[in-house]
């Protein structure tokens, strides 16, 4: 390497650490879980590493960690010129440099990252709720791309893509290898074009492959409607509009139902998270009081707790949580919450287990990194992460089937028999009941228990 570039990187070096601590110092200001140690004192390092690396001899251990760092620092100079020399390809120092970045931040787990300016801009207008893309929620696992949940009505929702699903080539070419940003840089693309997707699902024999076109990705973050007296609100992500579709959804039920209203399904299936904000916010609606969530950092006193505020949307109404594997982060937080005060029953399947906060850091002129600072923890001090919640009635989805009727002839069979009309109406409902319970087993069982509960409590009044 040579000495004028070892000469800049480390005349800069004791500049940049002290930026990125009050970087950290500014952003604890506003409910960062960072710490960071602050270089002291202002060594000549431009006469190089290797020998303050030396000096270790009456040295404080801070003294001696900080001339570690300096020495890595040198050895990642010394990779970086050779690269710059004589990898087969050139490369620009911009490139190498994000590259490393993305590197050292992706390793530490599989929700950090680097994130260009190309990046963050598309992560911005993600969080509004309109981009270019498949539909799908992903994370890196084991050096693969895993479908946390694929987003409804989507091109990758109609091609059958589902939550679990391991992606391991992308247009022909091995996931492997690739750095989560860059496996979904591959996935976006011109809205119109195709991308053949080769998937791994658990209990399949062979690896699925799908042809998927891109499209418009528009978020519909909310979504209602009634089933009988129950007022169905279907919440698809947690993005900015959220709270106020899960208002104006529990608005519009009420008006629809009136005093029939007998309670609420909240169907988080799928859902893969967004918002921490939004999270709190539709969990409040529901609660009087106590805490919502609490986010522990690495450090004692990096806790942070929201607790509801006064006032029930549902005014004491029954509620089901549907939840499954694809349910996720904020989903996560939601569930648990009504779960721990019992103000809903979680029913399905337990859910993804993602109990992580990431901090978006803007790095001006350098896009952003995403660093994973803080768990999140349910009212009773449950960890999410890894393990997810488990449901209060544990209701697979599988499909109906359906009862073969031998074909015995009954007195409502026979031509003019008395009440044949009504039977036969009774006949199509029951054959839309079925229909609808084949599409939706578990919302299903969510509205019977939903109906029973309301019945119950009626007869109590």
């Amino acid at each position: 390497m040579s000495q004028s570039i070892k000469k800049n990187i480390f005349r800069r070096l004791p500049a940049f650490l002290r930026y990125s601590a009050a970087v950290v110092t500014v952003a604890a200001g506003i409910g960062l879980f960072t710490a960071a140690v602050q270089p002291t004192g202002n060594e000549a390092l431009a006469q190089g590493s290797d020998r303050t690396a030396g000096r270790t001899s009456g040295q404080s251990e801070e003294d001696r960690r900080r001339n570690d760092t300096y020495r890595f620092l040198n050895l990642f100079g010394d990779v970086f010129e050779r690269v710059r020399a004589e990898y087969v390809e050139e490369v620009t120092d911009q490139q190498l440099i994000e590259h490393a970045l993305n590197g050292m931040l992706s390793n530490l787990d599989p929700h950090s990252g680097y994130l260009s300016e190309e990046d963050y801009k598309s992560m911005q207008v993600q969080a509004s709720g309109e981009f270019g893309g498949l539909g799908i929620e992903v994370t890196m696992e084991n050096g693969l791309v895993k479908v946390v949940s694929p987003i409804d009505d989507t091109p990758a929702y109609r091609a059958g893509v589902k939550a679990g699903d391991t992606i391991v080539e992308i247009d022909g070419d091995q996931v492997m290898g690739m750095s989560l940003s860059e496996a979904v840089k591959r996935m976006r693309g011109k809205v119109g074009t195709d991308i053949n997707l080769t998937i791994v699902r658990e209990g399949a024999p062979e690896p699925i492959r799908v042809k998927i076109t891109r499209d418009v990705i528009r978020l519909r973050a909310v979504r209602h409607r009634t089933e009988d007296n129950i007022g169905y609100i279907r919440v698809t992500t947690f993005n900015q509009q959220t709270h106020k579709g899960v208002r104006e959804a529990v608005a519009d039920i009420r008006k629809e139902l009136g005093s029939d209203l007998g309670g609420f399904v909240i169907d988080l299936r799928n859902n893969p998270g967004g918002l921490l904000n939004q999270a709190i916010a539709v969990s409040d609606m529901f609660l009087d009081k106590g805490e919502i969530v609490s986010t522990r950092g690495r450090a004692q006193e990096d806790i942070r707790r929201d607790n509801a505020t006064p006032g029930d949307l549902a005014d004491g109404l029954p509620i089901v949580v549907l939840v499954n594997g694809g349910s996720a982060s904020a989903s996560e937080i939601v569930a648990g919450a009504l779960q721990d005060h019992k103000r809903a029953v979680v029913l399905g399947t337990p859910t993804f287990g993602k109990g992580s906060v990431q901090t978006i850091l803007a790095l001006p002129g350098h896009g952003a990194m995403r660093l994973t600072t803080a768990r999140y923890y349910t009212p009773s001090g449950r960890s999410i992460q890894a393990k997810g919640i488990e449901p209060d009635i544990l209701v697979e989805h599988v499909a109906v089937t359906e009862h073969r009727d031998v074909g015995y002839i009954r007195e409502a069979d026979l031509q003019g028999a008395l009440d044949r009309r009504a039977r036969e109406s009774r006949d199509r409902q029951d054959e839309e009941d079925k229909e609808a319970l084949v599409e939706d087993y578990q919302l299903a069982r969510a509205v019977d228990l939903l109906k029973g509960l309301s019945l119950f409590t009626k007869t109590v009044e």
